[in-house]
């Protein structure tokens, strides 16, 4: 066939790679064979056995699985516009398992996952993160030389945790000026603070500020504590400052929204083919109501971004900052009985006036956005700002 080499195949037919029509016809010749061994079998048990039985180099099982199933979200992935599903193989969900297991330790940061790695969302204080210079808007592309182009969050979060004081090494682009560079760290234990608050001055008024980072059990009985203790205080006021916060439980961010609503308001609805239509109201007992602004940022997402609507929704905040993630959907770990899991997208969530936020996010009220190079923070200046304003308005 056109001097090309012929090629004896043990199920009793000759298949040659010339090209044009006579190789179209053996492709056709070989696929009806396999089809024929394998009639009881679906697609893809039928190419791993071929692989396994036929390629030039010996193929483990294991790797035939992932990259199988790995193809198989990659197209729903890119199909339905899904940039939450994954595959964990079973070493990648040791690794996602540890990350909340409490036996590990990391550097102090909050991150976001994109394309190219981890981008910094926030540094916390006193941690090896901060002593080592690294700022909000840094992009770690890899950790201890694996890139993490490509990884799923979890995996590339957890790949960041381990034991204390063991070393480990981020590769890191600025997020000022785009220069790349290495450095060495410790990791430490680091206590996260769910909700941290201060009295600070809007015009001439006592007003609350509230960092809130992250929606884990129990978040909105700290979030009520703080607010409380700031009003006896005498805050007149409230900035919720959602920015950085990547999110967590649904039903922390319905409770902390029961804080601010009167029973019955609608927080978030969710759609899943598993699980039906579910509303979500606010259980009652709203705390003490102030003129609120929530500053939010493109790294507020998920459960935050639930909070923020809820409010901006029931005319209860201005939201000021630059536009949120857009998250809109929500995903479960589905565990493989072969090994592995699937963190796969089972639902959509809609705000209280019935909008997904997927791809889109909550377009602030104020646009605000902090300059990194700077040490004031003039996203938080511009909210105190705005809040003054709201407070005259009303106190007229």
């Amino acid at each position: 066939m056109n001097g090309a080499p012929q090629v004896q195949r043990r199920r009793g037919f000759i298949m040659g790679f010339g090209a044009g029509a006579v190789a179209a016809l053996g492709v056709a010749a070989l696929i009806a064979a396999i089809a024929g061994d394998f009639s009881g079998s679906n697609l893809t048990s039928q190419a791993s056995q071929v692989i396994r039985d036929e390629y030039f180099k010996p193929v483990k099982s294991s790797v035939l699985n992932d990259a199988s199933v790995n193809g198989i979200i990659r197209e729903l992935r890119k199909r339905y516009d899904d940039r939450f599903s994954h595959y964990l193989n079973p070493h990648q969900l040791r690794q996602f398992e540890s990350l909340t297991s409490g036996r590990f330790s990391g550097v102090g940061l909050t991150v976001t996952g994109v394309k190219r790695g981890l981008r910094v969302a926030s540094v916390l204080p006193r941690t090896p993160a901060q002593g080592a210079g690294i700022k909000e808007g840094d992009l770690i592309t890899a950790v201890d030389g694996r890139s993490l182009a490509g990884v799923p969050t979890e995996v590339a979060t957890a790949r960041i945790k381990g034991p204390p004081w063991t070393p480990i090494e981020l590769r890191l682009v600025s997020g000022s000026g785009g220069a790349t560079r290495n450095i060495r760290l410790k990791r430490a234990s680091v206590a996260v603070p769910v909700a941290v608050g201060e009295i600070k001055r809007a015009g001439t008024s006592k007003v609350a500020y509230v960092s809130y980072a992250t929606f884990s059990q129990g978040a909105h009985g700290e979030l009520s504590s703080t607010l409380e203790r700031l009003d006896r205080h005498g805050a007149q006021g409230l900035v919720l400052d959602l920015r950085g916060n990547g999110g967590g439980l649904l039903n922390e961010a319905v409770l902390s929204a029961s804080l601010f609503l009167a029973k019955g308001q609608l927080v978030v609805s969710t759609d899943s083919r598993t699980m039906g239509h579910r509303d979500y109201d606010a259980i009652g007992n709203p705390l003490s109501q102030h003129p609120t602004v929530v500053l939010i940022n493109h790294d507020t997402a998920s459960a935050a971004e639930i909070l923020a609507s809820a409010l901006e929704d029931h005319h209860l905040a201005t939201i000021v900052g630059t536009r949120s993630f857009g998250k809109g959907t929500f995903q479960e770990v589905i565990h493989l009985a072969a090994g592995g899991a699937l963190d796969l997208t089972v639902g959509q969530y809609f705000t209280a006036n019935g909008i997904s936020l997927a791809n889109k996010g909550i377009k602030p009220d104020v646009r605000a956005v902090d300059d990194p190079k700077t040490p004031q923070d003039e996203a938080l200046r511009r909210a105190l700002a705005v809040l003054a304003e709201k407070m005259a308005v009303e106190n007229r």
